[in-house]
């Protein structure tokens, strides 16, 4: 009795296959290959079949595989009627409540809800000339500072005064030219 078989090729990790008729004693790896009726690349799913040989062959009673008779299918091929194809399996997905893809969306809306009361505690809870970006625990520091130096004045130092600060002067704000003062 012929078989239709599915012959592997191509290198490891790479497979490609041929379509063969083989008498079914053989195996597809080692044995008289009868003919060979085309290839088959599962990586890009393509396939290449001499369809008047394929069709010649089933009508004389070779027995395809269960992949070739769906590859024949797909491909256009009339299968006789005593080739039965198995139907799909159903597959069922396990412990789908573990699987981020299948999670509903519920955990994700309370979770967001949450947030958004904690950003307004937050923003609440600093001053508002403080930036986001830096910690708290500087501002401790600066006051201590502030208490061993000179103080400073108020009003803006004339050319003859000079600050009264040992800290370097701040440097110009960005997007602001820096300005220098006017000596005479």
């Amino acid at each position: 009795m012929l078989a239709i078989r599915l012959q592997r090729t191509g290198r490891s990790g790479h497979a490609q296959f041929r379509v063969i008729v083989q008498d079914s004693r053989f195996s597809p790896k080692r044995g008289r290959v009868v003919s060979y009726l085309g290839n088959y690349n599962p990586h890009t799913k393509t396939a290449v079949i001499n369809s008047e040989k394929a069709s010649q062959y089933l009508q004389n009673g070779a027995q395809p595989s269960d992949r070739v008779a769906r590859l024949f299918k797909k491909e256009g091929i009339k299968l006789p009627d005593w080739v039965k194809l198995d139907e799909p399996k159903k597959r069922e997905i396990r412990n789908p409540e573990k699987r981020r893809s299948t999670a509903p969306a519920q955990p994700e809306a309370p979770a967001e809800a949450a947030a958004a009361p904690q950003a307004a505690e937050d923003s609440t809870a600093e001053p508002p000339d403080t930036a986001a970006g830096e910690p708290a625990a500087e501002e401790p520091a600066a006051e201590a500072d502030e208490g061993t130096s000179a103080p400073e004045p108020e009003s803006e130092p004339t050319s003859e005064e000079e600050p009264a600060t040992s800290e370097a002067p701040a440097g110009p704000e960005e997007g602001k030219p820096e300005e220098k003062p006017a000596e005479s």
